[in-house]
């Protein structure tokens, strides 16, 4: 279980990177980002799902991370980007740069958890 949770944290650094970077790249050239940036924000949103999922079932089992601040970085990280569904605006050019600057803040914290967790 553990090394799952290894995994889909790196897959959560990964993932996060290239939808900022993609959603950056569209901002910037005044396009909606398309379908399928949606999909790949939408993938983080999931995955960060999953993270916190899986660190509950090691912490039921007794498995505990060796920093503290491990829980609130990853806690932090889920609530940033799921925050843009109750307050990011209905033009699709802003609801798209508050996306991308959750999806960025997200994976800024999702990676001060792995760099906490032991």
């Amino acid at each position: 279980m553990l090394g799952a949770h290894e995994a889909v944290g790196l897959a959560v650094l990964a993932v996060a990177a290239l939808a900022t970077l993609w959603g950056a790249w569209a901002y910037s050239r005044r396009r909606d980002g398309g379908r399928v940036l949606g999909h790949v924000i939408a993938l983080v949103q999931t995955l960060l799902v999953a993270q916190v999922g899986l660190g509950l079932l090691l912490l039921s089992d007794d498995r505990r991370a060796a920093d503290e601040l491990h829980y609130a970085y990853g806690t932090l990280s889920l609530i940033a980007v799921l925050s843009p569904w109750l307050y990011a605006p209905e033009e699709p050019r802003r609801r798209l740069a508050w996306f991308v600057g959750a999806t960025l803040l997200g994976g800024a914290l999702a990676t001060r958890a792995y760099l906490t967790s032991g």
